[in-house]
């Protein structure tokens, strides 16, 4: 299981699954985008494609008769990441805005709409 189960309400994020981002911290930091693979809004965490590996070994089984090891992502915080904007060619902070009654990620300095 990746990731922990909570019971705590469902907190907004700025980012969504499909989302191109910006890892902006640690070992997996550059300016390079990655897709969000899985968001958990509970615990503010997200699986972004290739951030964050871990090697798992795999049990030989009928399914999988060779076994091995696989790598897989594991979850980061999702303050550390900022959705891509192609206008900018880099990460970008978003706030919401209102537009024709529906609700909009917005990039602060670029103005890129992500909805």
């Amino acid at each position: 299981m990746l990731f922990k189960k909570t019971r705590a309400k469902r907190l907004p994020m700025h980012v969504k699954k499909g989302d191109k981002v910006v890892v902006t911290s640690g070992q997996y930091k550059s300016n390079e985008a990655r897709e969000i693979l899985k968001v958990d809004a509970a615990a503010g965490r997200v699986i972004v494609q290739g951030v964050n590996l871990r090697v798992k070994h795999q049990k030989r089984s009928q399914q999988n008769p060779k076994g091995g090891r696989i790598q897989i992502e594991q979850p980061i915080a999702a303050s550390k990441v900022l959705l891509f904007s192609e206008k900018a060619g880099k990460g970008t902070r978003t706030r919401v805005q209102i537009i024709d009654g529906k609700k909009v990620r917005v990039g602060i300095r670029c103005g890129t709409k992500f909805d």
